[in-house]
């Protein structure tokens, strides 16, 4: 009863003190106010300028002139527009689907046999050397990967000719065939380090006791890999699947660095060709449609992905309880 009363005690002067028991305190308001400041500033705002520059035919310089929905009428008939956005899909399976997979399948090999057999310190160092990409500026990666693929004095031609495959040399940032798959080759590089250090940190929350229990029934590596460690980590799964794929399609950088959307619009996609058509064509109405556009389907996509997640997290709870 003593304690009872002690701890009922101590309670309501908490309350007393908060001046609105039961209620969040509305003193942490105060510190979301700088981010939701920077928020508005940084993306709101600018967003709604962009917005209202799409429904307008303007330079650049001088007084825009309203053009309504002109621009978004045109996107439909502009093929480089429909083209770049399905370069845009081999982007996707470049830095989401492909990096996602083999991602997986080396977090695995790395968390089950080699840090088993080898040690923590070998994994870390591995591990490191995956990531690296993900550290390096773009500009200096694109740079670094431009010089290897360069059609006369390359490394990757150079070591083609040294092997006997002196046929299989291209210039390949330059030919249209294979300029995109060259830039998709260069991003699943990029790209591999951050599932790849996701999916070791889901690892690490998996059960060791399922696998021993697995592996005492005779279950190989692939059986336990397939069936307790993909299970396990689908919340790793769908979050760096949803984050990759936002990538893929703001991709800008690479692109810029290794071949400016070129030759001949083979690699284009929708964010270099909005800033092609802002600082080169001059376009800028035109310009922000295709950037509104697109900022239009990353959020729809985010919004949609976190929804299928909040429900697959909200399934999942109801089947534990």
């Amino acid at each position: 009863m003593t304690v009872t009363a002690a701890r009922g005690g101590r309670v309501a002067g908490l309350k007393a003190e908060s001046g609105h028991p039961g209620r969040p305190h509305t003193s942490y308001a105060l510190f979301l106010l700088p981010g939701v400041l920077a928020f508005t500033a940084v993306v709101v705002v600018p967003f709604l300028m962009n917005t209202g520059i799409s429904f307008t035919n303007w330079q650049g310089v001088g007084t825009p002139s309203w053009t309504g929905l002109a621009n978004y009428r045109a996107l439909v008939d502009d093929s480089e527009f429909w083209a770049s956005f399905r370069h845009s899909l081999f982007m996707v399976l470049a830095m989401a689907v492909v990096p996602t997979a083999l991602g997986l399948v080396l977090a695995s090999a790395l968390f089950d046999y080699i840090g088993r057999h080898f040690g923590s310190r070998i994994v870390a160092v591995l591990r490191a050397c995956y990531y690296l990409p993900q550290v390096l500026p773009i500009a200096v990666a694109g740079i670094v990967w431009s010089w290897i693929l360069a059609p006369d004095d390359g490394s990757l031609n150079a070591l083609l000719k040294a092997v006997g495959l002196g046929s299989w040399q291209r210039d390949w940032l330059g030919d249209p065939d294979f300029a995109l798959y060259s830039v998709m080759g260069v991003m699943v590089w990029v790209q591999l380090g951050f599932p790849l250090v996701v999916f070791m940190a889901g690892l690490q929350r998996v059960d060791p006791a399922l696998h021993e229990a697995a592996e005492l029934d005779g279950a190989g590596w692939w059986r336990r890999f397939w069936h307790i460690t993909l299970p396990q980590i689908r919340p790793e799964i769908s979050v760096v699947l949803l984050w990759c794929t936002i990538a893929a399609l703001k991709v800008f950088g690479a692109v810029y660095v290794l071949t400016k959307g070129g030759p001949g619009g083979a690699t284009d996609v929708p964010s270099y060709f909005s800033f092609a058509t802002f600082f080169e064509k001059t376009q800028v109405g035109y310009g922000a449609a295709v950037s509104t556009v697109l900022t239009v389907i990353v959020l729809a996509l985010a919004l949609v992905g976190l929804r299928f997640q909040t429900r697959a997290e909200d399934a999942e709870e109801g089947v534990r309880a």
